[in-house]
């Protein structure tokens, strides 16, 4: 006998924006939303960055992520576009508006992960992880939001991380950017709540994803010099990493109505890491 299929929210009618969406998390995000009915928006850089040393999304998976979405029932507008541009973002958003005509859900989903020890933390590491996990999540929301407005509200959903509320080591401008990300998303809470906008982050502990499995090997050699360390990645839960959907049965609970009154919120989906 087989087992039901999972009711999910109703996003019928809806459209979602959707950056880092060419793979990983982003990709399972705009999957499961267009399961649910949403139309998406999707976004991704699609280029390497010196700074990063694994390799990063190109055209063609962004072009996967599309024909996914299409097979799930909804329909996709892609664009090329960097969150630490503003401009560029605004311009995918209003090319997709032309297809759609609304926007409802906004996920700020991109950023970029690196491993090092603080004083081998190089300059360009620090900033483009700033701009693009911090700034590029401010970039990402603001562009947004007077589309959400003129729609009479909507929910926005920032990615955080369990290093966005504990300090872990190694990941110097990683942490500061996701402490970063909760703040912009609790002050936007505050000031877009009379539009009906509910802003919120979830927080995940290590995803099956190529920006965590490309980089965890560069952890290794520093735990073995730190091994008081180590249990700070450790979850409570008997799991090492967590699938993308996990994530995304989160963002489906704040895209929807389901979370009508949930706002400001940070919301763990860490198997229980930030709790040991």
């Amino acid at each position: 006998m087989t087992e039901p299929t999972p009711a999910v929210p109703g996003l019928a009618g809806r459209v979602a924006f959707i950056t880092g969406a060419a793979r990983g998390q982003g990709r399972s995000h705009a999957v499961a939303l267009a399961r649910a009915g949403a139309d998406i928006i999707a976004t991704d850089c699609c280029q390497q960055l010196a700074s990063v040393p694994y390799p990063m999304s190109t055209p063609a998976d962004l072009a996967e992520t599309a024909a996914l979405v299409e097979e799930a029932g909804g329909r996709c507008a892609t664009a090329k576009a960097d969150v630490r541009s503003a401009g560029e973002l605004d311009k995918a958003v209003a090319a997709g508006l032309e297809q759609f005509g609304r926007l409802d859900i906004v996920v700020a989903n991109a950023g970029i992960c690196t491993w090092q020890t603080w004083d081998e933390t190089a300059m360009d590491v620090w900033q483009d992880t700033l701009d693009i996990n911090l700034t590029g999540v401010w970039n990402t929301l603001v562009v947004g939001a007077p589309h959400l407005i003129r729609a009479g509200g909507g929910s926005m959903i920032a990615t955080s991380s369990t290093a966005g509320l504990k300090g872990l080591p190694f990941l110097g401008p990683y942490v500061a950017a996701k402490h970063g990300v909760v703040g912009i998303a609790n002050a936007l809470a505050n000031e877009l709540a009379r539009h009906s906008i509910r802003v919120n982050t979830i927080h995940p502990t290590g995803v099956n994803t190529p920006l965590v499995t490309a980089s965890l090997g560069n952890l290794d050699p520093m735990l073995e010099q730190n091994p008081d360390l180590g249990p700070l990645f450790m979850n409570a839960l008997p799991v090492q990493i967590l699938e993308p959907r996990e994530i995304s049965n989160a963002v489906l609970f704040l895209a929807s109505d389901e979370s009508a009154y949930v706002t400001g919120v940070q919301l763990s989906v860490d198997a229980g890491s930030t709790n040991r």
